[in-house]
């Protein structure tokens, strides 16, 4: 399993108390991938400019699919318009893989609601991974699950001990969900604006 599978597991796990954006979880995955081709020395990081090195030796096809996706011409591509343009629906695409797959099935009761179905985890070694990983405080998952919102009453507000590269990817993570939500509120207050406009105010 890779880091991004097991937030995705984490975001699916999450209290109702604390919901998943799907926007927000598919900026965050596509940051975790990036870690995940980082570890596999699949790619280094220049500055914010992600360096292709070679093909990750993996048997999951979603990194596979993120490492075929990399800008392989200068001035390669930066760490934040990777996580706009990979991340574009790639929580939609977990969430099928992890259908496909079995880890995953539509219930009427779950934690995440992707769509109109909620979404319930099978008991899997892959689930047990996670929730190790989860409850082992892991640093690099602990700060991409917090980015989105979900808090584990163990984590504190540092990421713990990462390195400059992880640390460059979490800073974009955490920027490019502030992004987002700044736009959501500026559409919201447009479309409010725009109510009151029909209605006379």
């Amino acid at each position: 399993m890779t880091t991004a599978k097991d937030l995705f597991i984490i975001a699916v796990d999450a209290e109702p108390s604390c919901p998943v954006g799907q926007g927000d979880l598919s900026l965050a995955l596509a940051g975790a991938e990036v870690i995940d081709l980082l570890r596999a020395e699949a790619l280094m990081l220049a500055g914010d400019r992600m360096v292709p090195t070679r093909q990750p030796t993996t048997d999951d096809p979603l990194l596979t699919e993120a490492a075929s996706s990399l800008a392989r011409q200068v001035p390669y591509e930066r760490v934040e318009d990777w996580l706009w343009r990979r991340g574009r629906d790639l929580s939609a695409t977990y969430l099928a893989a992890f259908e496909e797959a079995g880890l995953l099935t539509r219930q009427r009761r779950g934690r995440l609601s992707l769509g109109a179905a909620r979404m319930a985890l099978a008991d899997s070694p892959a689930r047990r991974r996670a929730m190790n990983r989860w409850a082992a405080d892991e640093p690099v998952l602990a700060a991409l699950a917090a980015v989105v919102g979900i808090h584990d009453v163990h984590s504190t507000d540092s990421p713990g001990a990462v390195d400059d590269t992880v640390t460059t990817v979490l800073a974009a993570v955490d920027e490019a969900v502030l992004e987002l939500e700044a736009v959501r509120q500026r559409r919201a207050f447009e479309n409010a604006a725009f109510a009151n406009i029909w209605r006379g105010a």
